[in-house]
């Protein structure tokens, strides 16, 4: 009942959360989830592992986009990125993680 300290941060919202650089290795973390993919798709027999990184990789695809879809809306990352994740990133994500390196900074510290 004394009085307690507010919770610091409480009221930042998901925008502390994310961050350029988070996106950054979420993205290069997605394409080595996909190049484990390929490796397992071409050998063949590892069809447990083949599930295992095709969901990754979707459920990983789906995460970066909607990330990255809130992050171009606040102004975190380019919409040139963005739209590398979201469109291209499907199929192959060294796309994002070439814009994301190609990136010098965040679009908000231009």
């Amino acid at each position: 009942m004394g009085a307690e300290a507010p919770d610091v941060g409480a009221e930042a919202g998901p925008i502390s959360v994310l961050t350029f650089e988070r996106l950054k290795r979420a993205s290069f973390t997605h394409s080595v989830i996909y190049t484990t993919l390929l490796v397992v798709w071409l050998v063949p027999g590892l069809h447990t592992f083949e599930f295992i990184f095709g969901l990754a990789h979707g459920l990983g695809w789906i995460a970066m986009s909607i990330a990255c879809l809130y992050a171009a809306r606040k102004r975190i990352v380019s919409l040139r990125i963005a739209i590398a994740v979201v469109v291209i990133g499907g199929i192959g994500p060294f796309v994002g993680s070439y814009e994301f390196a190609r990136a010098r900074r965040p679009t908000a510290a231009r």
